[in-house]
């Protein structure tokens, strides 16, 4: 069983670390980091997943971003200690933080990720969304909060300032 809490400055590190420890070497030079140079993340949707014994399982991480001028959240990065995977906590957090986004009124929702593996919460290949390169565009996906949220959302992804 896991407690999710929105991340607080005091896990702000020890996510981070499991961010590096789940991520290869120079995850930031992606270029879904420079969407999120100097912007902070959503703070009710950055949720760190944690035991009966306080100790952190999992963490994801929500960021603003525009389309076309759209209002859009970039889901990234999620991820779960590998001692913890295949126990469906990044499941967990990928549903949960869907549905606290929902409610918070966000519309529509992005991410750059294997289509195979987010497919199953409802994410489908975005066509016309453009993300700064060299983003493979096959892997750039959405999913709509609200039915029909991503008709006529094309453009290229930008920073929300």
């Amino acid at each position: 069983m896991y407690k999710l809490t929105s991340e607080s400055k005091d896990d702000w590190w020890e996510v981070e670390a499991l961010y590096d420890l789940c991520f290869a070497p120079g995850r930031e030079a992606l270029s879904s980091y420079r969407l999120r140079d100097n912007i902070s993340p959503v703070p009710e949707l950055s949720l760190a997943a944690r035991d009966a014994d306080n100790i952190l399982g999992g963490a994801i991480r929500y960021w603003p971003v525009r389309v076309g001028g759209a209002h859009v959240l970039l889901l990234g990065p999620v991820a779960v200690h590998p001692t913890r995977q295949g126990e469906g906590l990044g499941g967990f957090l990928i549903r949960e933080s869907l549905e606290v986004a929902r409610d918070l009124g966000w519309e529509r929702v992005m991410l750059v990720g294997d289509a195979p593996y987010y497919n199953r919460f409802g994410f489908t290949k975005l066509e016309g969304v453009i993300m700064p390169p060299p983003t493979n565009p096959e892997r750039v996906l959405g999913y709509e909060l609200i039915k029909g949220a991503w008709d006529s959302v094309t453009g290229e992804v930008t920073r929300a300032v």
